[in-house]
């Protein structure tokens, strides 16, 4: 389960600074570190792991953006709260009392900031001004087909006024971003006003050529001159700002949060041919430059010796996949199967980095079961901060694997994963069942099934053992009907609402 060791080191302090690197979209087999036959070269990244604990068996909640981060933050599976994600102008997910990590950090007085994609809900209609400012607008498809899709107009909105709902709402003392690069509004958001006020609608014939994935952006007010291409180093310049006004007195909090490499795909042109992957590699090495000049920023102002860096993503990668499997050579969920969206591991098992210098043994691999929910137990293990039977209801504290300990047993008794509402897996050790016919849900090419020797499954489920088997070949679901069934009646109690944290659960 864990090779390597390290000794608790004394004069670590007890409340370090953390720093969530938090990709979208990138596939388990998009780190060289994760993959030696990846076609993409991320340095930057390979060094955090290489300083750090890389984990071989790290999930993020859901196959898709909005539940993943939500899980994250709170600590709790999203199918407690959701499945979807955010759409454009949504309601913010979060309810007024829940429980997120910024929060705990804000309270132990951290300094706290979010910056980049937060895909998580504004509560835009408190500022709509002109419901007639609704309006059906053309939104080309990626078939050619031109559809009609209800948009908000610049007139709608009164951009003077302060936006609440937000990242500042959840315990951020500070917010930069753009939302969600492919969502109106095309503006900067900082903390909670817009700072430059959309003026026309978003018309892709204005932006510079999108290498891959025009159709992503969906309609809506948009500042003039808008350039998709400048969000990912704005918010970079924006966080390392943030980073040389922080003090080694003040312990601080920053989550930052790519729009990359998610569609659409816009590596910036010194990135171009970076990649043997095409241009959705070339923008994962952007996306590494980008964690590189992060962490550089923590070693400039003196900080990186008591940060935690937390590098992970929050689901895998998109369809295109398949393309670039057979264009490049290039899986992006090597050695997994599926991607986005599904139930195969490939939807959810993602890279996860964690670094901690004097705590984390360099060059730890864990291959440990854990899931990006643990992060808020382990926060407040860290900072010696009990926990709640009602928060963080499905989070385990990783300190002491962390801190090199071994176990004879699973760390998590189980966990879940879920993008559909109606279709859910539980991994329990080396088993993983998907309690569905099929754990696809992108539609996987018949090319790619006969490469891979996969068979469409006559069985109402599904049942892996990954240990022998991590590209989920061989169902065994008739094979085990004793484990089938044990393992779906502890699915059901957690589906019915049982807490799956140790803390959570009523004695």
């Amino acid at each position: 389960m864990f090779w390597g060791s390290a000794v608790f080191a004394e004069s670590v302090s007890s409340r370090p600074n953390v720093v969530i690197l938090y990709a979208d979209d990138m596939g388990y087999g998009d780190l060289a570190a994760n993959n030696p036959n990846s076609k993409i070269p991320t340095p930057n990244l390979d060094k955090l792991a290489a300083e750090g604990m890389r984990f071989t068996d790290g999930h993020s909640s859901s196959g898709i953006c909005t539940p993943s981060r939500f899980a994250l933050l709170t600590g709790q599976y999203h199918w407690r709260r959701m499945h979807g994600i955010a759409q454009s102008f949504g309601q913010p997910v979060f309810k007024e009392d829940d429980f997120t990590i910024a929060k705990l950090f804000q309270k132990e007085g951290y300094n706290t900031a979010a910056i980049g994609k937060w895909h998580l809900g504004w509560d835009w209609q408190s500022v709509v001004q002109s419901e007639a400012g609704i309006q059906k607008v053309p939104w080309p498809r990626p078939d050619g087909r031109v559809l009609t899709r209800k948009a908000y107009t610049p007139a709608a909105i009164d951009w003077t006024r302060p936006i609440p709902g937000g990242p500042l709402d959840q315990g951020f003392d500070y917010y930069f971003g753009d939302g969600t690069i492919n969502f109106p509004p095309y503006c900067y958001i900082e903390n909670d006003r817009v700072v430059d006020a959309p003026t026309v609608m978003m018309d892709v014939e204005t932006f510079r050529p999108i290498r891959e994935g025009d159709w992503e952006f969906r309609p809506g007010p948009m500042v003039e001159g808008w350039d998709p291409y400048e969000v990912l180093p704005t918010i970079t310049d924006k966080a390392v700002e943030w980073i040389g006004k922080q003090s080694a007195d003040t312990p601080f909090f920053m989550y930052f949060a790519f729009p990359s490499p998610h569609a659409p795909i816009i590596p910036n042109d010194e990135f171009l041919g970076k990649s043997k992957a095409g241009a959705y590699g070339d923008f994962i090495v952007e996306t590494d430059a980008i964690a590189g000049r992060i962490i550089q920023a923590l070693k400039d102002h003196g900080l990186d010796q008591n940060t935690i860096v937390v590098f992970t993503a929050d689901n895998g990668a998109e369809h295109y996949a398949f393309a670039r499997e057979q264009k490049f050579d290039h899986w992006s969920s090597e050695p997994f199967r599926g991607l986005k969206r599904d139930l195969w591991e490939g939807g959810h098992r993602v890279p996860t980095v964690i670094s901690w210098p004097g705590v984390i043994d360099a060059g730890s691999v864990s291959d440990e079961v854990i899931s990006q929910v643990d992060l808020a137990a382990t926060f407040a293990s860290i900072l010696d901060r009990k926990l709640q039977t009602t928060e963080a209801v499905d989070s385990f504290d990783l300190l002491p694997l962390l801190k090199g300990q071994a176990y004879n047993k699973p760390l998590r008794e189980g966990t879940v994963q879920n993008t559909r509402e109606a279709s859910f897996a539980l991994r329990l050790g080396d088993w993983v069942l998907i309690d569905a016919p099929s754990g696809q849900h992108t539609k996987t090419p018949d090319w790619y099934n006969e490469q891979q020797g996969y068979s469409r499954d006559q069985t109402p489920g599904l049942l892996y053992n990954l240990k022998e088997d991590p590209s989920q070949e061989h169902n065994l679901f008739q094979e085990h009907p004793e484990r089938v069934m044990s393992m779906k009646a502890l699915l059901k109690r957690y589906l019915d609402g049982e807490a799956s944290a140790p803390h959570a659960i009523s004695e």
